[in-house]
């Protein structure tokens, strides 16, 4: 299992401009950036045990990583 953090620009690149207009211009865009921002680093932090953590509450974490990705991604493409 890799352990690199999913970041957002990393992960679309071709959208990464449009990610950083987003974040300037769209506040719904912007909060849902910052909440996948935060889980992000916390399941990073957790994967590579600078946070030890239970392996049900990463799965919690990543699933909600998941769902907050496929949220702006939906944005992204519109």
């Amino acid at each position: 299992m890799s352990h690199t953090p999913h970041e957002l620009a990393a992960d679309f690149p071709e959208y990464a401009e449009k990610i950083s207009a987003l974040k300037q211009s769209d506040a719904h865009f912007a909060k849902l950036h910052d909440e996948y921002h935060e889980v992000n680093r916390k399941v990073h932090r957790a994967e590579t045990d600078v946070e030890p953590t239970g392996d049900e509450e990463i799965e919690a974490m990543r699933r909600e990583r998941v769902k907050l990705k496929d949220e702006l991604y939906a944005i992204l493409v519109k």
